[in-house]
């Protein structure tokens, strides 16, 4: 790696000078030629897991886009899937493939309704999330690149969501699509989804009534259409170009399913829900890459939570979680690396409470004890440093093999409850592949504040939002 060149300290072995000695300096987020040729050798891997410490810090987004793109380039990645819902991604898939049936794509700054008379996507709580700048000037890129290549929508670089949140909008894209391809099935279809349409809007509501006496639910009714879903899949896979709109159709009856089942859960224990959470993100995941076929590589964007390796942190090892970045590792091995990363201080948007306006707040410095308050120490404003046995210096990897306090902000910041609210225990070398580190770190540009107004959600996406 390549020093710094910081003056030595009295003990060079001290961990911050070990640290500052090894890590690969660079001038802000925008430097991205420095970290992308740090991590130039990541792009072997089949699944690159791209992390961030908090959903609304512009550095974190920034360098996700930044390398992202040099792995588009360089390596040949051909997919961007995202913490985020699929029909909402769809419509910006739509966008950057110029997939024009059966409606156009619109980019992330529409409101209001899109061409065919659905929601402009990520209007969901929280919509800074993927509504900011940062990512909107990632997907023009995207646009732009694609067009410039002129391969087949098939072979452009696509944009998916893994979550199953959109229980509402992926029963609506189910039927749409049934409409245009068998309306004896569309019909079917609606009168499945018709009950359990109702509880929709207010899915918590479904979960409590479901573990009360009598109350059986639909469970039976969602899989019963995705199984009548897949009966037809060569029949259907041929009305469009390879198959791409059946793909969708089955991954939202699947959302559908996993959806019911995944707010029944809420009140069986944080971890239940949770873990099928991040099962649906990671079989989502598999599925795309078969889709797009034997050259098909993946860039995941989500939480440090999320991808990073569950087994090295208190996550997996006292709340017996799991996660994408452990569900990779395991399906994977060594052709799924990731990036995790972090920062001391400075400012980030968030919310106070679920369903909250978004907030400019100031990020308290990390606590002691913390893997943020070493990298702090080391008086380096931003690095990358590669975790991987053989490429980090031995003593150096040693040291940062100790346990140690790890901060995760959601879309949810209490920095009066910073240690209970944001902290876990983590082995950092065990947990990523690589680390990009901010000293000090600014908001995203979110394109807008104002919230809509949501259902109050619980503990499930624990801490805060993530």
């Amino acid at each position: 790696m390549t020093s710094v060149g910081k003056e030595p300290r009295a003990d060079p072995n001290s961990p911050c000078d070990l640290l500052a000695a090894n890590a690969v300096s660079f001038d802000s987020a925008l430097d991205s030629a420095t970290y992308n040729k740090a991590f130039d050798d990541f792009g072997k891997c089949k699944v690159l897991l791209l992390g961030d410490a908090s959903h609304g810090t512009s550095e974190f987004y920034t360098a996700r886009a930044e390398l992202s793109k040099y792995m588009i380039e360089h390596h040949g990645f051909n997919i961007i899937a995202i913490e985020g819902d699929w029909p909402d991604a769809e419509v910006v898939d739509r966008y950057v493939r110029r997939r024009t049936l059966p409606d156009k794509g619109v980019s992330l700054t529409a409101t209001g309704k899109t061409n065919d008379g659905r929601e402009a996507p990520f209007m969901r709580f929280p919509t800074w999330m993927w509504r900011n700048l940062e990512v909107q000037e990632f997907v023009e890129w995207l646009r732009k690149y694609n067009t410039s290549q002129s391969k087949s929508v098939h072979e452009s670089v696509g944009f998916y969501g893994l979550d199953l949140y959109s229980l509402r909008s992926s029963m609506q894209a189910v039927i749409e699509y049934l409409d245009q391809v068998d309306a004896d099935m569309a019909k079917l279809a609606r009168h499945r989804y018709e009950q359990l349409m109702m509880w929709a809007d207010d899915p918590h509501d479904y979960a409590y009534a479901a573990i009360t006496p009598g109350f059986e639910g639909y469970e039976k009714e969602v899989i019963y259409m995705l199984q009548d879903l897949l009966k037809k899949r060569v029949q259907y896979s041929s009305v469009y170009w390879d198959g791409d709109e059946f793909h969708s159709a089955e991954q939202n009856a699947r959302v559908v399913a996993d959806a019911e089942r995944y707010y029944k859960t809420m009140y069986y224990g944080l971890n239940e829900s949770w873990n099928l959470r991040d099962t649906h993100m990671a079989n989502t995941l598999g599925r795309i890459l078969k889709h797009r076929g034997a050259k098909a590589k993946a860039i995941v964007w989500a939480h440090n939570s999320h991808v990073g390796d569950a087994r090295a942190t208190s996550m997996g090892v006292s709340r017996r979680e799991i996660n994408i970045g452990q569900l990779c590792k395991e399906t994977y091995g060594q052709s799924c690396l990731s990036i995790g990363c972090g920062t001391y201080t400075g400012s980030v948007a968030a919310a106070d409470c679920w369903g909250g306006d978004m907030r400019v707040m100031k990020v308290q410095p990390a606590l002691p004890g913390s893997y943020e308050e070493l990298m702090h120490a080391t008086g380096v404003d931003n690095f990358a440093l590669d975790l991987r046995p053989g490429k980090c210096d031995g003593t150096l990897r040693k040291e940062l093999m100790k346990q140690r306090l790890e901060r995760f902000i959601g879309v949810i910041y209490k920095p009066k409850t910073e240690r209970r609210s944001h902290y876990s225990s983590a082995i950092l070398p065990e947990q990523f592949d690589g680390f990009l580190w901010f000293d000090s770190s600014s908001p995203v540009r979110g394109i807008e504040t104002h919230q809509p107004e949501e259902p109050l959600e619980y503990d499930e996406t624990w801490p805060f939002g993530l």
